[in-house]
């Protein structure tokens, strides 16, 4: 089976500006990212898809970097520019990784990877976010090229085109939708934020490469991660106040299958 990872990434960003490019470890966040993403053991193929906005050169400059392709696309309609890098590489199946997961745990992308491999017969769709139970910024869905292009094709709202992947998992009456929850049995959805929205995330993100990243180790675990963060609350509380924060908020009423537990509103 042929997968297409694709990582949607730009250096504009309304509430933090530049924050794929602010140094983890003496690199661009984008860079330890698809470092953590590459980890992973499934093989599939990894591609960045930018906009095709000048100031986003810096980005295929990264990405020319460090070997990995990237692709240029619609500035903001997101399921356009999924679509289209997936119809330029024709994969059976497309992977969603934000490019706001600089913590993210190679084995839990096996993990969804893996399940969808094992069940693409039975499902349309397999993420671990529905609901969400891993700490948020561990962010992983995969779907088959022909739902993407349903998707791509039949989608009309604005939060759809956005954010990809809606008008999918919107519709369990009409696509299949498995769930890939945490083994541990816990929910770290609402407590623990390993995303990056807010300059206090990239605080928090900075501290734990700064604990946790050796050159000679580094990919460090979710349980190293959950592990510092109980030796040492000061850098849990660093971005504590915004955990649970999400674009959910935005569209509570709109969105059939969150309710307003999954999401928190800013004060």
């Amino acid at each position: 089976m042929k997968i297409l990872v694709v990582v949607q990434a730009r250096s504009g960003s309304t509430r933090l500006p530049n924050k794929v490019l602010m140094p983890l470890a003496g690199e661009p966040l984008l860079v330890r990212q698809l470092e953590r993403i590459q980890a992973a053991s499934v093989p599939f193929q990894l591609v960045v898809a930018t906009t095709t906005e000048a100031k986003d050169q810096v980005i295929r400059d990264i990405c020319k970097s460090v070997g990995v392709q990237c692709f240029d696309g619609h500035p903001t309609d997101l399921l356009d520019r999924h679509y289209q890098v997936a119809a330029q590489e024709q994969p059976d199946a497309v992977v969603k990784i934000p490019s706001d997961c600089p913590l993210i745990d190679p084995a839990i992308i096996d993990k969804v990877l893996t399940a969808y491999i094992e069940n693409h017969d039975k499902y349309d769709f397999v993420s671990n976010l529905h609901p969400a139970t891993y700490p948020d910024g561990n962010d992983v869905e995969i779907f088959s090229m022909s739902v993407l292009e349903t998707a791509w094709r039949e989608a009309k709202k604005e939060l759809e085109r956005q954010h990809t992947t809606p008008f999918i998992w919107e519709q369990p009456e009409r696509f299949r939708i498995m769930n890939v929850e945490w083994e541990s049995g816990l929910d770290y959805s609402m407590s623990h934020r390993f995303t990056i929205d807010y300059r206090e995330d990239y605080e928090f993100i900075k501290a734990v490469y700064d604990a946790l990243w050796r050159k000679d180790r580094p990919i460090f675990t979710l349980e190293d991660i959950l592990d510092l963060l109980e030796n040492h609350p000061e850098i849990y509380e660093m971005n504590s106040k915004y955990a649970g924060v999400n674009w959910y908020r935005e569209h509570i009423g709109e969105l059939k299958t969150i309710t307003s537990k999954q999401t928190k509103q800013l004060l």
